[in-house]
């Protein structure tokens, strides 16, 4: 795409050698790579657009963390998009690549989406001020719909971690621990991608580079300021978690100490009684207890006391 306040090009290159044609025109070029499987186009790239070549590698690279790289002559920033999948329920995470230059931006994305097509909205229909501002509020529109996506991943996982926490109070079973070390590794990931963002936005938001126009560090402060409501929201929710397996290991706990109260009452009470059988079947020769004819009806009688007695015992102790 390119664009300025009276007019906007949109179109899909055919090959890296349309570029050349675009540079240099007034307004500002955007240029959206989407795979990055390509490397000799990539290369092609940045040879157009005079890049270091560790800015190649970076790109290519897919396990960067979110960084902020001053070239001199472009600026080099890698942030995280966070997908949450509708199908698995689970966190995915691309890498996305921007290179900041006089009067273009070029954006590398892992897999091709549509995260950015609110921003290609804005300035096919002039909506707002994107059309009269220069490539550093474009940037801005880029970070600032990866960020709000965070939110509304945030959200699929704040409802999952307080259904989870419902059903755990009803009463938990094994998948539920599995549910739960699964949702605190989601956790680690976001956490992993939204706390190196700060930095990189602060950059941003301090006007540190000629690239960035004092007027639009206001909007980048808006931006670190999202970043900062998604870390906190980040912790509460990875605390929940916490929270969440000292009630279910208190559960299960809870469920075992009954287990062996139980058990402990049982064997308790059938210590005597087999105390008593194991006298009385005693094979000796002279045991008066023997001789008696009502030595087994006693015998019985004695056992069912004593079991009588110590279930009122336990009783009046409370521990039945």
């Amino acid at each position: 795409m390119h664009y300025n306040a009276g007019s906007v090009t949109e179109r899909e290159l055919a090959s890296t050698d349309e570029c050349e044609g675009w540079l240099g025109r007034d307004g500002v070029l955007w240029i959206n790579v989407a795979g990055l499987a390509d490397v000799p186009t990539l290369e092609a790239i940045g040879k157009q657009f005079h890049l270091h070549p560790l800015i190649v590698e970076d790109i290519v690279n897919t396990d960067q963390r979110p960084k902020y790289e001053d070239y001199g002559n472009v600026l080099y920033v890698v942030i995280r998009l966070i997908v949450y999948g509708s199908d698995d329920h689970e966190v995915h995470t691309d890498q996305i690549s921007l290179v900041i230059g006089p009067g273009f931006v070029l954006s590398f994305q892992e897999d091709e989406n549509k995260i950015f097509e609110p921003v290609r909205q804005r300035i096919r229909l002039t909506q707002g001020r994107i059309r009269s501002q220069g490539v550093d509020y474009l940037v801005y529109r880029l970070m600032d719909v990866v960020v709000d996506n965070y939110f509304f991943t945030l959200e699929k996982l704040g409802d999952q971690t307080e259904d989870l926490e419902d059903a755990i109070l009803e009463g938990a079973d094994e998948t539920d621990l599995a549910e739960i070390h699964r949702l605190r590794n989601q956790m680690i990931h976001l956490r992993k991608a939204v706390w190196p963002l700060r930095d990189v936005v602060s950059v941003f938001a301090h006007g540190e580079s000629p690239l960035i126009q004092h007027d639009t560090t206001i909007y980048f402060r808006d931006v670190y300021d999202h970043t900062v409501q998604a870390m906190d929201s980040i912790e509460t929710y990875r605390d929940m978690l916490s929270a969440i397996l000292d009630i279910y290991l208190s559960g299960v706990n809870l469920r075992m100490n009954a287990v062996m109260k139980v058990l402990t009452v049982i064997a308790t009470i059938f210590l005597p009684i087999s105390f008593l059988a194991s006298l009385w079947g005693m094979n000796f020769k002279f045991m008066p207890e023997l001789s008696m004819p009502w030595g087994y009806p006693a015998a019985l009688f004695v056992m069912l006391c004593t079991v009588g007695g110590m279930l009122l015992f336990f009783r009046r102790k409370g521990w039945m």
